[in-house]
């Protein structure tokens, strides 16, 4: 094994550590996207416009 062939090896492992990552990282925010509550417990809807009002009383 020679000195190029062992860092093209390391340079995939960490390639594919960081495609690793990412995907990690892209999964924790979907959740955590999905997970937006309002204060009172009731779920936002980003699309909806009116989500923003406070509750009638």
């Amino acid at each position: 094994m020679t000195q190029d062939d062992s860092s093209e090896t390391r340079e995939e492992r960490l390639a594919a550590k960081l495609r690793e990552n990412l995907r990690r990282r892209k999964a924790r925010a979907r959740v955590q996207a999905g997970e937006e509550h309002r204060e009172d417990g009731t779920e936002q809807s980003r699309d909806d416009p009116l989500s923003n009002l406070p509750p009638k009383s």
